[in-house]
């Protein structure tokens, strides 16, 4: 569970930062490019995909992981 978790955060913080600079119109060339919709859906992606990997990456309360 904690691999799949890693795997999907990193994901989702890798995706969110290409719509965001998409969004931002940084990264050109997309039907994105120009958009704060996808800006605003990217920096979601981004803050979701940081939760997901705090929460596999965290330790335990009684000290094991």
């Amino acid at each position: 569970m904690k691999v799949t978790l890693n795997i999907v955060g990193a994901v989702l913080v890798l995706f969110g930062a290409i719509w965001f600079l998409q969004g931002i119109n940084v990264l050109p060339g997309s039907f994105m490019t120009g958009q704060i919709r996808w800006a605003v859906y990217g920096g979601i992606a981004v803050v979701a995909g940081l939760a997901l990997l705090f929460v596999a990456n965290r330790g335990r309360v009684d000290g094991r992981r």
